[in-house]
């Protein structure tokens, strides 16, 4: 009991030993609680304390009620269930990381199921997986474009399609993310902003290639 006392304390080192705790000794009647904490915790690492100590306990017993998080109004709630059922990484839960999240209009909610998606995606459901990150290219600042790109670069050749279609799109911005993550693609080690800048000046040009 001291346990769920120390995950609601005002000090963050006191919530952070907490959920090490509960995840050091894992106990059923946890798993409630650390949801709950998920969704309204502040700071990350202890979120991320908190995503582990679940990890600990049975996916039988804590997969069914994270999966209810991603109906929570609380854009955290929806985010940190994402996160921590990547974590978990049972693909059974597929079917629940729907178009709706995957678009979300949150930024770092849809961040978290492209994230989780590319890891728990089917085989052979890649192609229409792609499609759809596709069409949030050109979306958000820096961060936000960076991790859409990883997460379509993590699903490898199969993004060429989707990427050669969002290169003839009217809004620069989108084709510029596009050709960039294409260059990612071919060239891991080129770094985004290069990539990114580059893009750019392409479209700027008028000079997108469509290759492959």
């Amino acid at each position: 009991m001291r346990g769920l006392q120390g995950l609601e304390d005002s000090n963050p080192s006191v919530r952070l030993r907490a959920a090490l705790a509960v995840g050091t000794d894992p106990d059923p009647r946890f798993i409630g609680k650390l949801i709950e904490r998920c969704a309204v915790e502040p700071e990350f690492y202890v979120r991320d304390m908190l995503t582990w100590a679940l990890t600990r306990h049975p996916a039988s017993m804590t997969v069914p009620e994270i999966l209810g998080e991603l109906r929570s109004e609380r854009a955290q709630a929806r985010s940190q269930a994402l996160h921590t059922l990547s974590k978990i990484g049972d693909r059974q839960v597929w079917p629940a990381i729907t178009r709706a999240l995957l678009t979300d209009a949150d930024d770092e909610v849809a961040r978290s199921a492209w994230r989780g998606a590319v890891v728990l995606v089917p085989e052979g459901e890649e192609p229409e997986l792609a499609g759809v990150l596709a069409t949030q290219l050109g979306r958000g600042e820096r961060a936000t474009r960076l991790s859409l790109s990883r997460a379509l670069i993590a699903l490898g050749e199969v993004i060429m399609p989707a990427l050669r279609d969002t290169m003839a799109d009217p809004d620069p911005g989108v084709r510029a993310h596009a050709l960039a993550t294409e260059r990612l693609l071919r060239d891991p080690d080129a770094g985004f902003e290069w990539a990114i800048e580059e893009a750019r000046r392409v479209v700027a040009l008028g000079t997108t290639r469509r290759e492959g």
